[in-house]
C-alpha cells in the first residue's frame, strides 16, 4: 500500500533534516525558504528566455508555463496527500514544489543554452 510508504519516506525526511533543525516549524520554514529560492531561479530563467523570444513563441511559453505550474501544484498536492492535516504536510508539499521547480529551471536553461543547429531549440 502506498500510504504507509509515503509516511515512511516523510518520516525519513524529517529524521534527516532534524540534525539541522529542532522543530517541525523550523523544518517547514526551511522548506519554505528553499521553495522561495527555487521560485526566484525559475522566474529568472523564465524571464531571460521570454526576452529572447518573438511574440508567438512568448505566448506559447506563457501557456506552457501556466500549464506547468498547474501540473506542479497538482502533483505536489498528490504527493502530499497522505500527510494532509499533519504538521509535516507543508514541508512535504514545499519540498516537492522546490524539486520540480528546479527541474523546470534546468529545462528552461537548456533552451537558453541550446547549441546552434539543434532543431528542438526555440530561436524566434
Amino acid at each position: 500500500m502506498i500510504r504507509p510508504l509515503a509516511a515512511l519516506l516523510a518520516s525519513l525526511v524529517v529524521f534527516q533534516a532534524s540534525a539541522q533543525a529542532q522543530s517541525q516549524m523550523e523544518l517547514n520554514q526551511q522548506a519554505g525558504t528553499t521553495l522561495q529560492d527555487a521560485d526566484r531561479q525559475l522566474n529568472a530563467a523564465y524571464t531571460k528566455l521570454r526576452t529572447r523570444l518573438g511574440p508567438e513563441s512568448r505566448a506559447r511559453l506563457q501557456a506552457a508555463e501556466e500549464a506547468w505550474i498547474r501540473f506542479r501544484d497538482r502533483e505536489c498536492a498528490f504527493i502530499g496527500g497522505p500527510t494532509t492535516g499533519g504538521s509535516i504536510h507543508g514541508m512535504i508539499v514545499a519540498q516537492c514544489q522546490a524539486r520540480l521547480s528546479l527541474a523546470r529551471v534546468k529545462d528552461l536553461e537548456a533552451q537558453l543554452n541550446c547549441p546552434e543547429g539543434d532543431l528542438s531549440c526555440v530561436r524566434e
